[in-house]
């Protein structure tokens, strides 16, 4: 049997979206990326959404958006994917790793103790669909202490007054916490619509906007809109529609070329309108299933996927083994993949890679988030699963414990 880690979510509903789009003749930015922004404030409930062509354009532009420059720094996980923290290094900021807890997310005690003067973005970071603690960390950034030490340089920065909260959910959309859905949690949220996420565009990502008084989300939008065009104040759809000065535009400043084309929203577009019915639905069955097994194994730690406030959307099922180091994970893995599955690590902590270990992070400042690494497979978790090879999965998983045990 052949099980692939996270295939795309293609029924011919998708199919038929795509060819709609290259059959209107228009396929770059335009009418189909517009109806996906409105998916997405539908689905998360918040005030804006801009679409974007990947995670990382979105998050670059949140930074440079609010000023993020040399000497800035910005709150991030050692725990997660090379992104978080490229982001705010291709903004010329400082990223300020700290440790997680058990449960794959931000240690909010951490960030408290990591706070300075120069603080100018918390990034927390939602780990396989299962949200941070944003009652605390929003309870941080408005504090007495926070708030007084803050020391803004940008317009934007002087506007909000605190430290911003910039939410990495490349792997939340659907997600709840405290009966909220991630998007209007936190000032700002990045989606990530990657092609191994829940909702795929193959490539690309959304901005939701959140910001309190005194912004206008509405005027936001507008402006990053120009972000991810150049500067320009024109996209080419509004161009393309005729009339003696439309094609008339402007560079008002030194925008990014970000903007996701309508051939990449209409995979989305399909697929978020089944999101309740059809995605997130059957990921939720196979990760029961994954539990029922699993949570009677004493060698095995199931991921959390439900608590008191939080509930996960089943993006990933991160699996942990108890007792083992990372050469037998690993042993683990290989003997996984003879039996045809696809399986993976989420992640590798940045500290340990070579780029970080140039900048001088190190590995032994982060104990929580190697433990969590050593110990971690993702098993594959997506609705076109079935029940027989969910269970050949779990077969084989034990069979690899008691190989190396």
């Amino acid at each position: 049997m052949k099980i692939p880690f996270s295939p795309p979510f293609v029924d011919q509903d998708v199919i038929s979206e795509v060819i709609d789009t290259l059959q209107s003749g228009w396929i770059t930015t335009g009418p189909k990326v517009k109806d996906l922004e409105n998916e997405v404030k539908k689905l998360t409930g918040v005030a804006e959404a801009l679409c974007v062509n990947s995670w990382t354009s979105g998050a670059i532009l949140v930074l440079k958006w609010f000023g993020i420059s040399e000497g800035d720094e910005v709150i991030i996980p050692a725990y997660t994917y090379s992104a978080t923290a490229l982001a705010v290094l291709h903004c010329g900021g400082t990223p300020v790793m700290v440790d997680v807890n058990a449960d794959l997310t931000v240690d909010v005690e951490k960030i408290r103790a990591a706070l300075t003067e120069n603080t100018k973005v918390i990034m927390p970071v939602d780990i396989a669909g299962l949200t941070c603690d944003y009652d605390a960390i929003n309870e941080l950034v408005h504090s007495a202490d926070a708030v007084r030490n803050f020391k803004p340089h940008s317009e934007n920065q002087k506007k909000l007054g605190r430290i911003l909260v910039l939410s990495d959910a490349a792997h939340s959309i659907g997600a709840f916490y405290n009966n909220q859905p991630t998007g209007v949690l936190t000032d700002i949220t990045v989606f990530s619509f990657h092609a191994v996420k829940n909702i795929t565009t193959a490539e690309g990502g959304a901005i939701c906007i959140n910001l309190p008084a005194p912004f206008d989300n509405a005027e936001e939008y507008k402006t990053m809109r120009l972000w991810t065009l150049n500067g320009q104040t024109k996209d080419a759809f509004t161009k393309a529609q005729g009339g003696s000065n439309n094609w008339k535009y402007d560079i008002i400043f030194q925008g990014l070329k970000v903007n996701m084309p309508d051939i990449c929203a209409a995979l989305g577009l399909a697929q978020i309108r089944k999101h309740d019915t059809a995605i997130i639905s059957e990921r939720k069955r196979v990760a029961e299933r994954y539990h029922a097994f699993f949570e009677s194994k004493e060698w095995a730690q199931i991921p959390v996927m439900k608590d008191k406030k939080r509930t996960a959307c089943y993006h990933l099922y991160a699996l942990r083994i108890n007792g083992i180091t990372e050469t037998q994970r690993d042993d683990m893995m290989a003997s996984i993949a003879e039996d045809g599955i696809s399986v993976n690590v989420h992640f590798i902590p940045m500290p340990m890679l070579t780029l970080f270990k140039n900048l001088g992070y190190k590995i032994e400042d982060y104990p929580v988030s190697y433990d969590n690494y050593a110990r971690e497979i993702s098993l594959p978790i997506y609705p076109q699963l079935t029940d027989e090879q969910i269970d050949y999965i779990c077969e084989s998983v034990e069979k690899a414990y008691h190989k190396i045990k």
